[in-house]
């Protein structure tokens, strides 16, 4: 036997679940959080230069208050006594407030009794309300204030110090200090943020209101008699509060032009100081965000989105922002939603249902493939068991499954069946316990639920016992111990449980005539349990004279009681009871199992063995691909051998003694009889799948993936019309809206142009020597764009009905590898995304530019919506996701639901538009893997997703009112009803 057939039978017997590498994933975290303190530094130096900026503009306002009327400077010279002790505040309006109605105070309000004269201040003493920005300490009884100065300090107010461009309200004090706070807040990496910041030079202060009131304020003293003064402040001079045109007061305005011209020029100074500090801050802030060159561009994003002036937290500037590790992404909003926080999200008006399941576990799986009375044949795949009516070319599915079903095993009733999973993890990385279900094959209810939290890794091999009717159930697990458990599964007790070795173990069953006795056999051992009162005890086979396989790959049960194992040396060993050999074992030793007969069967490994109903014995070879059908005494009578395109023969299943079913290790089923030959009718990929691609007019749909196979299938039947081998790994496709060629970008920058009639080669080009990731067609088929790891886009003039491909143009800006892109409705513009969550626009037709403005696409419709970044899908991102938890989506062609495959074996149905965070949907699980793709049919009745691991397609049946229909449009949406519950499924 050669070293290839080694090779494989070590991968087939000790293939095991995979768990992810923890080391790559904590560096993936470590790096995310290394990004997001990046982006906080800046944030925060950011934030910190608007304050201080702030911080300067306030001795500008003093100044320019104390400009306006120099005896202000009296109020903001004040202390304030708190508790005894002297306390700096900031001068506000509720403190200007004070000088009317603070208790503490003593006034002379005879003028306002109708008594004329000046208010005169006996005693002040300000509450903890009032505040101001000096220190000195308070002098009582100063000097009397005269009235019309009082009254001009009184009025002195926010509104004075504003531009005049900007009206005072109630509300402004409070807008101006949330428009700061906001702007902290945003920077700090807020979900959903929008930003805008207002930062204009303070104006001089008008002094218009302030001499019309101080002309006010003298006209009434003039006409109103003399003032009682207290006996705590002297009177005010007679002749300053006489004068209401001349005298001090016009002093006072001498003064004030002085002071205005003098802090004009101070203010200047204190501006060209505050820029050059500014300057050396934003530098700074640069050099910060530089040294992480992924978040160069995203930082010129935070620092420059800026809204309308004026605006705060909401949509003012008519855009929204993301963040996805810690990355901030703009979008705009289109013009037809007003009312974008009004928006509500609902589930969508569809559901979905698993139609058909597409492909078989064969590669890595044995004892997988049972036929029942019902002429439903029985195998798995993926997290699903199909029971697949072979003349009736129906499927039936069991769906309780969480993870991938590793074995099967039929209950002697034949009705009955036990499916035993894997661990798996969750969305976390946490391992997630295996478990065992018996179900119903008839009605598809599940009967009991055994071994939750006493399995480990995952069941590796089930077998019920037959003597007693199917009363017990063997489990072995995946744990290092592979620990053995027998099972009374009706009541769920665990009988009895033991560790049986640390080598693989491959099958496990009961004898057809006592239950006591269980045989297991794997690598290197075969292993005759016998079961009593509570307890296993194990022997092991002897293999004495005869060569000791790497593999004891398969064992049965002959009519005549003996057991006979298949091995990778390619034969058949029969073995018996024998008495115990004294001079070997010594004194006292017990009957021993031993070989009796070995029988060359096969050139390669013996995969497979099965019992036909008259004693006859079936066999299935691994590298001679040959099912060989034995006399009762090992005498061979027929063989056939399988299409090497199908691979080896993993198990059989007999039919009518006849007829047959045959699993291969390249995931097909194989149905026919050694006269006739065999015929596939189950078919499936055999790799990691990525590309997927639906006709525009018919059922059909193509997919291809690393083991370089390209499949087209028939939606309709079920069926694969026809498969081709390329040369590399195919990543993804597309079809011409002709429909009568297929584009595949393949793994090297290679992409090859097929005929989908004569599956020939009708165009070969290679863009880069990196993979391509996406292919697309533009509407009316003129243009193909090929998105490049490149970072590319590579345009092409198509001709002669998609068989002629001239280079058009590239579209280079991208920093990182595109993923996913879209054509306009129009056929002139491109949305792409790529590796580094960025959104481009491109403009096409005019020579692949970059369309730096993105508010100008708000409003674009797009022809297909398959970009996972864009305003229109912003809410199938779950909370606290990295950016590779949505692998691809696709927009229904009525435009009315999204469906998204995510990393986490999920697919999720949204409605579509979905532009708010945490949208609800319904969630569908069926896969073992991660979701690579979906996409719909041409008429959307169907749904199409694709596992990458578990080489499974789920074919979907898209359920609800108006399927097909292409009324639902954008601003519909906003009237839809919120809300926050999330399906666990939709079923």
């Amino acid at each position: 036997m050669d070293g290839s057939t080694n090779s494989l039978d070590d991968v087939s017997a000790e293939s095991s679940t995979e768990f992810p590498d923890r080391l790559s994933l904590m560096e993936v975290r470590l790096q995310a959080q290394e990004d997001e303190i990046t982006l906080l530094k800046s944030s925060l130096a950011d934030a910190l230069r608007k304050l201080h900026l702030h911080d300067q503009q306030i001795p500008l306002l003093k100044q320019q208050l104390i400009a306006v009327n120099p005896a202000a400077a009296r109020v903001l010279n004040h202390s304030c006594y708190v508790d005894g002790f002297s306390k700096p505040c900031r001068l506000s309006t509720s403190s200007l407030d004070g000088f009317h109605h603070t208790p503490n105070s003593h006034i002379s309000n005879t003028a306002e009794n109708g008594e004329g004269g000046a208010k005169t201040i006996s005693s002040y003493k300000p509450s903890t309300s009032d505040r101001c920005t000096q220190t000195e300490p308070w002098i009582p009884n100063h000097e009397t204030v005269p009235l019309s100065l009082t009254r001009a300090i009184q009025s002195l107010s926010l509104e004075d110090a504003l531009p005049e461009s900007i009206q005072f309200t109630d509300e402004t004090p409070n807008k101006l200090r949330g428009e700061e706070e906001d702007a902290f807040q945003e920077e700090m990496g807020k979900d959903q943020t929008w930003s805008s910041s207002v930062e204009e030079t303070i104006q001089p202060t008008t002094n218009r209101t302030l001499q019309q009131q101080q002309s006010k304020c003298s006209d009434d003293s003039q006409g109103s008699g003399p003032q009682t003064p207290t006996s705590s402040s002297p009177a005010p001079p007679k002749e300053l509060a006489s004068s209401p045109h001349g005298g001090p007061l016009s002093s006072i305005r001498e003064e004030e032009k002085m002071l205005v011209r003098r802090n004009s020029e101070k203010s200047r100074d204190s501006q060209d100081k505050t820029k050059q500090r500014l300057s050396k801050k934003a530098a700074s802030s640069t050099n910060l965000l530089t040294r992480s060159p992924s978040l160069e561009s995203r930082s010129k994003d935070l620092i420059s989105s800026t809204g309308s002036q004026g605006s705060r937290r909401g949509t003012q500037g008519q855009s929204i922002k993301m963040f996805i590790r810690g990355r901030p992404i703009t979008m705009y909003i289109p013009s037809n939603i007003p009312n974008y926080e009004e928006l509500k999200m609902d589930l969508p008006s569809q559901k979905l249902d698993l139609d058909w399941v597409y492909g078989y576990r064969g590669r890595d799986c044995r004892a997988n493939l049972y036929l029942l009375p019902s002429g439903e044949a029985v195998y798995f795949i993926a997290c699903v068991v199909v029971l697949y009516h072979i003349n009736n070319q129906t499927q039936r599915h069991y769906q309780k499954h969480t993870d991938c079903v590793r074995c099967l095993a039929i209950h002697p009733d034949k009705v009955r069946v036990a499916s035993g999973q894997t661990a798996g993890v969750d969305k976390d990385g946490k391992p997630l316990q295996p478990y065992v279900h018996i179900w119903d094959s008839k009605t598809l209810v599940t009967l009991q639920q055994i071994g939750l939290g006493t399995f480990e890794r995952g069941v590796g091999a089930l077998a019920f016992s037959i003597s007693d009717a199917g009363t017990f159930l063997c489990v072995i697990d995946d744990s290092n111990e592979h620990m053995f458990s027998v099972w009374d599964w009706n009541k769920n007790i665990k009988h009895t449980e033991v560790k049986s070795t640390n080598e693989a173990i491959l099958a496990v069953d009961f004898s057809p005539t006592d239950t006591n006795n269980i045989i297991s056999c794997g690598k290197s051992h075969v292993h005759f349990w016998t079961m009593s009162a509570g307890t296993l005890t194990k022997k092991q086979g002897i293999f004495g004279k005869y060569k000791k396989p790497k593999f004891v790959l398969c064992f049965v049960f002959s009519l005549t009681g003996d057991v006979l194992t298949g091995d990778s040396e390619g034969n058949i060993l029969t073995w018996g009871k024998s008495a115990a050999d004294i001079k070997t074992l010594g004194k006292g030793a017990k009957e021993t199992f031993q070989i009796m007969k070995q029988t060359r069967a096969h050139e390669g490994s013996v995969f497979t063995m099965c019992v036909l109903q008259g004693g006859a014995i079936l066999s299935g070879g691994g590298k001679d691909r040959k099912v060989i059908r034995w006399s009762a005494d090992l005498a061979p009578e027929r063989e056939c051998e399988i299409p090497e395109k199908f691979g080896a023969v993993r198990t059989i299943a007999d039919v009518d003694g006849e007829e047959l079913l045959v699993g291969t290790t390249r995931n097909a089923i194989l149905r026919g009889t050694f006269s006739d030959g065999f015929v596939a009718i189950v078919q499936g990929h055999v790799d990691e799948m990525w590309g997927l691609a639906t006709h525009p007019t018919q059922s059909i749909f193509l997919t291809c993936g690393n083991d370089r196979q390209v499949c087209v299938w028939n939606a309709e039947d079920h069926k694969l019309e026809w498969c081709a081998t390329l040369e590399e790994s195919g990543l993804c496709a597309d079809f011409s809206p002709n429909g009568a060629v297929v584009s595949v970008g393949l793994s090297t920058g290679r992409w090859v142009v097929l005929d989908l009639k004569t599956k020939e080669v009708v165009s070969d080009l290679t863009d880069g020597n990196e993979q391509l990731s996406v292919m697309r067609y533009s509407p009316d088929g003129s243009f193909l764009a090929v998105g490049s790891h490149d970072n590319l886009i590579y345009i092409y003039n198509v001709t002669e009905g998609g068989r002629r491909y001239t280079r058009f143009g590239k579209c280079t800006g991208h920093s990182s590898f595109i993923t996913h892109l879209d054509w306009s409705k129009d056929g002139k513009y491109i949305m792409s995304n790529s590796g580094d969550y960025e959104i481009l626009y491109w403009d096409v037709a005019s020579g692949c530019k970059l369309l730096r403005n993105r508010f100008e696409s708000k409003d674009r419709e797009w022809a297909s919506y398959t970009c996972v970044l864009g305003f229109h899908v912003v809410g199938v991102w779950l909370e606290g996701s990295d950016g590779t938890d949505i692998n691809a989506l696709c927009r229904s062609h009525s435009e009315k639901v999204v469906a998204v495959a995510d990393d986490f074996c999920k697919v999720h149905l949204f409605q579509y538009p979905c532009p708010k965070p945490k949208a609800p949907s319904y969630k569908y699980e069926g896969h073992g893997s991660h979701v690579t793709n979906v996409r719909f049919t041409h008429n959307d009745s169907h749904l199409l997703s694709m596992g990458g691991k578990d080489t499974c397609i789920l074919q979907w049946r898209v359920k609800g009112a108006g399927t097909g229909d292409h009324k639902e449009h954008l601003a519909s949406s906003s009237s839809v009803c919120s809300s926050s519950s999330s399906p666990e499924n939709g079923r």
